[in-house]
């Protein structure tokens, strides 16, 4: 078994509207992704290549970069943002570092990986010193 690890990074707004704290206001973070993928190695002496790994990550990065993410009941967030016109996802959950870690493993796990890979591990920064993990196994 060999882990490969590739980091991505992107700029989002979000924010937490049922918090006691200052999460409930409109903010953004400089989020970091460590995406580790465990398997055999392949005939070319690689779990996976790197810049397949980019290349099927990026899009993902690249839909939640300089946007807001919002939670599909935020009503009023939602409406100042069109009103706005401005970037947005919406998604069925409120918008914490570990739902955002769940969202990249369903993503990835839904792509069409080689067969060689067993465990996806996505660890996702919020803050430069807090993060959130989770980990995948798949049914190769």
């Amino acid at each position: 078994m060999m882990k490969i690890a590739k980091e991505f990074r992107w700029e989002m707004g979000h924010r937490l509207p049922y918090h006691n704290g200052k999460c409930k206001n409109l903010h953004g973070h400089s989020y970091k992704m460590i995406l580790e993928f465990e398997g055999q190695v392949n005939q070319d002496g690689m779990v996976i290549d790197y810049f397949d790994v980019k290349s099927l990550i990026n899009p993902i990065v690249d839909e939640l970069d300089h946007s807001v993410l919002v939670y599909e009941k935020d009503y009023e967030l939602i409406e100042s943002l069109k009103k706005l016109n401005s970037r947005f996802v919406i998604v069925n959950y409120h918008t914490t570092a570990e739902n955002i870690c769940k969202y990249f493993l369903e993503r990835i796990k839904n792509i069409d990986l080689p067969r060689n890979i067993f465990s996806i591990r996505v660890r996702i920064y919020e803050t430069e010193n807090s993060y959130a993990e989770d980990f995948i196994q798949l049914n190769n």
